[in-house]
């Protein structure tokens, strides 16, 4: 980021002293970090650090054992997901999980829902507005598609998708609530190297939109090459946080992560 983008900056999501325990297993422990609006910043660490139970407390689907999670300087613990989604936060999984029995087009409309003021009695009486608010929708989901690449494919079934195409439409449908934060859990995982690099322009995309990227990967080239920052966990806990360059270098992390001295294109 330039000098004068790193002034205007301004904390979107704090973590301070965050727990979380399972029958007394630590999968999270006394983590702080902070996100600043308009990063792309990454989480890295081996299997079982604690990654993906991170990105549920955020979003919802697991409540902290402690410590506390703010969103834009109020605090989010114990909210629903989907009151999460509506503040602004959307996520995608590290499995891909889409309706197969609708078009490309159909799935990122569902992912629109969220912000829809319709409601099931309006639209069932199609009371005034709704038509209106429909045909919103169907532009919105067409603004989406047209951001991961995806136009081409609006009316093919999800289904008939490749593994790569899936990956960008669940981005697409995560995009659909304008989120002002996205999470995305792996999003390179299973994709080959021009799968990836065409994920990788993605998320700059959704970055140069204006939202705030927290990413999740373990492709160590897509996050070294994209991120602004990155936060390496090891058993729940935080190892170190740095640039990528610094992050790299860092003794801790190598021993317990890369496990050797890399260089990254």
């Amino acid at each position: 980021m330039d000098e004068e983008k790193m002034v205007t900056l301004q904390p979107i999501l704090e973590t301070s002293r965050l727990r979380k325990t399972f029958g007394g297993v630590m999968a999270i422990f006394d983590l702080n970090f902070t996100v600043m609006s308009g990063q792309i910043k990454a989480i890295i660490g081996p299997n079982g650090a604690g990654k993906t139970t991170l990105f549920n407390m955020i979003t919802g689907v697991l409540p902290p054992t402690g410590g506390t999670i703010q969103f834009k300087g109020s605090q989010i613990n114990g909210e629903k997901p989907h009151r999460i989604a509506q503040k602004g936060i959307s996520r995608t999984f590290q499995t891909v999980e889409l309706f197969g029995n609708m078009t490309v087009l159909e799935n990122v409309m569902v992912g629109r829902h969220i912000r829809s003021g319709m409601g099931l009695i309006r639209s069932g009486l199609r009371l005034p507005g709704v038509k209106r608010e429909e045909r919103f929708i169907l532009e919105s989901a067409h603004e989406k598609l047209e951001m991961v690449g995806l136009t081409p494919k609006a009316d093919e079934p999800a289904s008939g998708l490749p593994l790569g195409e899936k990956k960008l439409l669940e981005v697409a449908r995560a995009l659909a609530t304008d989120p002002q934060l996205i999470l995305l859990d792996e999003p390179a995982a299973g994709l080959n190297e021009t799968e990836m690099l065409r994920m990788a322009e993605i998320i700059r995309r959704i970055r140069e939109s204006g939202m705030t990227v927290l990413l999740v990967e373990h492709h160590m080239d897509l996050v070294m090459n994209i991120s602004d920052e990155v936060v390496v966990l090891n058993y729940g806990q935080k190892v170190t946080e740095g640039t990528p360059e610094e992050v790299k270098r860092d003794e801790k992390v190598i021993d317990a992560y890369l496990g050797v001295e890399i260089e990254y294109a």
